[in-house]
């Protein structure tokens, strides 16, 4: 029996681009039947992103197994992305990274909110947020569908 791997979570370099862009083009692959186009995480410069937003990045042993993508927006971090490779979804690593950005936003002086939007058609997305307390703050048209806006106060 090998033992597990250990886990090391640590913030992204430049290097992570192209595993953060695998990594997501993996997990949000699903959804593409659904929508009928890739979501938004999949079409999105990391070269770029890597160097304008926050990335916390879980990894199993050298593998990149989970990641959280925050933006600050002065009161409050919006969570641009959340995704778990599908080989590893079922293990809490999703929950691990949304607990984990949360107590970052928290040490944070000035944050008092987590924010978030996802499609409203990923019901199992909402759900997952809402189990953690995420509340539906409105809904929007976007590219044909619709946006769910979600949040939680945090740090109070």
């Amino acid at each position: 029996m090998n033992p597990s791997p250990s886990l090391t979570l640590r913030l992204a370099t430049p290097a992570d681009a192209a595993a953060i862009r695998d990594l997501t083009r993996a997990a949000y692959a699903k959804w593409v039947p659904l929508i009928g186009r890739e979501p938004l995480p999949m079409m999105v410069d990391y070269d770029r992103a890597v160097r304008d937003h926050r990335f916390d990045l879980l990894f199993a042993g050298e593998r990149l197994v989970a990641l959280v993508e925050t933006v600050d927006q002065g009161d409050a971090w919006l969570i641009e992305n959340l995704a778990v490779h599908p080989d590893f979804q079922g293990h809490g690593y999703g929950k691990r990274m949304l607990a984990h950005a949360e107590t970052e936003a928290a040490e944070s002086s000035n944050i008092v909110e987590m924010r978030l939007y996802t499609n409203k058609l990923f019901a199992e997305n909402i759900r997952f947020y809402l189990t953690h307390s995420y509340t539906v703050e409105r809904e929007e048209p976007f590219k044909g569908g619709v946006i769910t806006h979600m949040s939680k106060r945090i740090g109070l």
